[in-house]
């Protein structure tokens, strides 16, 4: 009975809300019909990955006829990642940034419940699977300068839709690392290869559990291998990752 009052409450609060603040899209003014959603014209520019894309690193795929029997890029091929499996809900590109800028540098949290749905809906078989949901950390002074950290939010939205608990502090950044947008990738794997630890508290919550890694975007995949890294040192058992967005490769550009 409680839940179901609360329910209402929630439906009446939203109802009124829209009623004050109608509804607009995810990306620019036009009016939708709920919060959360594109509009039309917005959601037809956006870039959702869908097979085929790489099974190892969520890379989309141009055409099937890159994908290969194993649906594998080359750079996972030659250099295969830490982790089982990785998927993202779209490519990063001009429409993306839209959404995702906003959500990371200008305060706009509300934009965490519809990348976590795009996301749930990119890696349904990632999140059925996975027992604990850990968001990749920021540093403190990133932390305190922004004050939130993007990726625990949308770790948290998505435990919500799986039931599943998620550690917003599983992963410590233990040391400050410079922007890696415009470094190549073997700079940015140097970069934060020691950058990151299991905090000593979360050893045990850890231990021998089926984690899902939660990043906004990812570019070449350091940051997550570095992540993946320590938390199997740690003793994950297994380690997928699941983004909002991936970079394309420049060779399929």
């Amino acid at each position: 009975m409680r839940r179901r009052a609360t329910s209402f409450t929630r439906h009446a609060a939203q109802l009124v809300l829209d009623l004050l603040l109608p509804p607009q899209c995810l990306t620019c003014d036009a009016a939708v019909e709920a919060q959360g959603q594109f509009c039309a014209k917005c959601f037809k520019a956006t870039s959702f990955i869908s097979t085929p894309c790489c099974v190892s690193c969520g890379l989309a795929f141009t055409h099937f006829g890159q994908a290969g029997p194993d649906q594998i890029c080359l750079t996972c091929t030659g250099n295969p990642p830490p982790w089982g499996e990785a998927r993202a809900a779209m490519s990063y590109n001009d429409q993306a940034k839209k959404i995702l800028l906003p959500f990371k540098h200008a305060g706009r949290q509300e934009h965490a419940s519809p990348l976590a749905a795009m996301m749930a809906r990119a890696g349904p078989t990632l999140l059925a699977r996975a027992e604990i949901i850990v968001p990749v950390p920021l540093h403190r002074t990133r932390l305190r300068e922004r004050h939130y950290n993007q990726a625990a939010l949308l770790a948290q939205e998505l435990a919500k839709r799986r039931q599943a608990r998620a550690i917003p502090d599983a992963l410590i950044r233990a040391q400050p690392t410079p922007p890696l947008g415009s470094m190549t990738a073997a700079a940015r794997a140097e970069t934060v290869a020691h950058a990151f630890a299991v905090r000593p508290h979360r050893l045990a919550a850890i231990n021998g559990q089926r984690i899902l890694l939660v990043d906004d975007v990812m570019t070449s995949g350091a940051t997550a291998r570095a992540c993946t890294d320590v938390l199997l040192d740690a003793g994950a058992a297994s380690v997928d990752v699941l983004v909002a967005a991936r970079v394309l490769d420049p060779r399929q550009t």
